[in-house]
């Protein structure tokens, strides 16, 4: 992706936060030049990936493939020295944008439709040997306290308000109607390095073209701590 593409997503993300009056933690406007000088008491950030967030899956087609999130809160399962257990993110997809399948092998997860259009999911439970999508059995899905079962693949559609708990070995992926969406997650601790397995090999983090300076540092590109 180019910079200034991440860049632009970015500020769209910001102007749809200050719509909605969701409101972001002081880190997330630090500019890059402000970074240089956090010391130590900010490695929970850096060490947890806190902030933003932009993935085109390493295809480079964002609008058709892609996804901003934002990492507000987060533990981490490898180093003791952080003991929370649960994450949250704040993610906005435009309409026809796929989050493409994939599964946690260890993070069970909430989706919540915070705003917008729809979004449409589809499901399918992992084959616990091969680990690919078993397109026979039904997905049993918790939906706002509504526990019942769907076909694989069928739409299940989170409507504003609306919310989904997403299991271990349930691959799941969704597109957006009539967005941009606004997508709440709610969930164990977050590792996007070790527990995504995608359907097809994709790339997590995204190849970046510097064709102009950063407006916001992506989570993997935070600067040491200054001693």
């Amino acid at each position: 992706m180019k910079r200034s593409e991440i860049n632009e997503i970015i500020k769209r993300f910001e102007a749809r936060l200050s719509e909605f009056r969701f409101a972001l933690p002081g880190f997330c406007a630090w500019t890059p030049e402000e970074w240089k000088d956090k010391g130590h008491e900010y490695d929970e950030i850096r060490d947890n990936m806190l902030g933003w967030d932009v993935t085109d899956y390493g295809e480079g087609g964002f609008a058709r493939k892609g996804l901003a999130l934002i990492t507000l809160r987060n533990g981490n399962i490898k180093n003791p020295k952080y003991t929370k257990t649960y994450a949250e993110k704040i993610m906005m997809s435009q309409s026809g944008q796929v989050s493409p399948l994939h599964f946690h092998w260890n993070k069970m997860e909430d989706i919540i439709n915070r705003g917008g259009g729809d979004i449409v999911f589809r499901l399918f439970n992992a084959d616990r040997i091969s680990e690919e999508p078993d397109r026979e059995s039904e997905v049993v899905i918790s939906k706002d306290g509504r526990n019942y079962s769907v076909k694989p693949g069928e739409d299940v559609i989170l409507k504003p308000g609306e919310s989904m708990s997403l299991y271990p070995y349930c691959y799941h992926e969704f597109v957006v109607r009539d967005g941009p969406v606004l997508i709440g997650e709610v969930s164990m601790c977050n590792d996007d390095n070790t527990d995504n397995r995608f359907s097809e090999p994709l790339g997590r983090f995204p190849a970046i073209e510097e064709d102009e300076p950063p407006y916001r540092l992506l989570c993997n590109e935070y600067p040491a701590a200054r001693d």
